[in-house]
């Protein structure tokens, strides 16, 4: 059984992640110091090595001022 992780669907939404980031103008020290977290967090969540959950999700969400739907479709 293959673990979400490695999934495409995992693939596309740190795509997305990724994407809204670099949109915004935001670099991955920005993220997390607006996050309270470090960057080394934001780096393993974009580079597939850390699964994100739907309340993390929204906390990018709101960082990037992007619907839950544009990470998702």
């Amino acid at each position: 059984m293959n673990k979400t992780i490695y999934t495409k669907g995992h693939k596309a939404l740190v795509d997305k992640l990724i994407e809204a980031r670099q949109d915004m103008g935001l670099n991955q020290e920005d993220v997390a110091k607006l996050l309270g977290r470090t960057q080394s967090y934001v780096s393993k969540i974009e580079s597939g090595q850390r699964r994100i959950d739907i309340m993390q999700l929204k906390e990018f969400a709101k960082i990037y001022k992007k619907s839950l739907d544009f990470f998702v479709k």
